[in-house]
């Protein structure tokens, strides 16, 4: 299981924007639905997004990932599968430990210390809505009372999408890993699993609870919300991703801890990277490739010159 709860942690920066996935009600004549609200096609054949960057001996390519799909889906084909083929280097987000190591480390960073129970956090409106969101999932309603409130929102996040087919073994990252060890590729990580569960777990508890009570409040949408989202990626709908990401993202503390602040780091990573040769493949979550502060517009502030890989 914690596994899966860390899978949900890696995608969750995306689900937050779920809730502007849904079907709006019809717009006046003249008016044009956001980007985000049209519903999308996953296609018989996904062809995600590709980007690339090169000097005289490196070549780094940039895919966006989903990190958790439905079984089935065929997108490591076409220009995807060459790039990763002709590379000899995979950097993901982060490389996951062993169920040990990882249970250590959620114990002493998911657990609430203070002794008071999470629904007891919470106001009586938001107590009664997160109450009956767990039981709309059949969780118990004290399931994840020991937990900080960043933590149970993941976990809870998750479960809606396991229910309706989602399977954590079968995200994009899953796939990579098993092509890079097979051709012993080089795999790297841009950050470590205490720096990622760090992101959330140092956010103020008033943003954590707030960050909960969104997850409550767009439970019964998230799986819908999901296949659409999914179907952009697949679809290689670069601005729907934007409007995502920045829907959920609104309040700038998350905007800087989950988005633009990472983009940056990965941007210095980069630029370091560029002075070594070699050919690297770089797969980061789809929504850090998309909007104003993408890793891509990081770049460009750096120099690096980053082109689109059109198939």
């Amino acid at each position: 299981m914690l596994r899966r709860w860390f899978s949900a942690l890696l995608f969750l920066p995306l689900t937050l924007g779920l809730a502007s996935c849904q079907p709006e009600p019809p717009q006046s004549a003249g008016d044009t639905a956001p980007q985000s609200a049209q519903i999308a096609i996953i296609p018989d054949d996904p062809d995600p997004a590709l980007w690339v960057l090169k000097d005289e001996d490196t070549t780094i390519y940039l895919f966006g990932t989903v990190h958790i799909l439905k079984p089935g889906l065929s997108w490591f084909d076409e220009a995807v599968k060459d790039a990763f083929d002709a590379s000899d280097e995979l950097v993901i987000e982060m490389i996951e430990p062993e169920p040990a190591e990882m249970m250590k480390i959620v114990n002493e960073m998911a657990i609430d210390t203070t002794g008071v129970p999470l629904r007891d956090k919470l106001t009586p409106e938001d107590r009664e809505k997160y109450e009956a969101a767990m039981t709309s999932l059949n969780i118990p309603v004290n399931a994840f009372d020991p937990l900080d409130p960043w933590f149970a929102s993941v976990s809870m996040s998750l479960v809606p999408l396991m229910q309706s087919g989602y399977d954590t073994n079968s995200g994009v990252e899953d796939a990579l890993n098993s092509h890079a060890k097979a051709r012993n590729m080089k795999i790297v990580g841009l950050e470590t699993p205490r720096q990622q569960l760090g992101f959330f777990d140092n956010l103020p508890e008033d943003v954590q609870i707030r960050f909960l009570n969104f997850n409550v409040d767009s439970i019964g949408e998230m799986a819908d919300g999901m296949e659409n989202m999914v179907a952009h990626w697949a679809n290689a709908n670069i601005g729907a991703l934007a409007e995502l990401m920045n829907a959920g993202l609104e309040e700038k503390i998350l905007y800087e801890t989950l988005l633009s602040n990472r983009n940056a780091n990965w941007a210095a990573w980069v630029e370091e990277r560029m002075k070594q040769p070699g050919t690297v493949f770089m797969a980061v979550g789809a929504g850090h490739l998309a909007g104003d502060d993408s890793l891509q517009a990081m770049l460009k502030k750096r120099d690096l010159k980053v082109k689109r890989i059109k198939y």
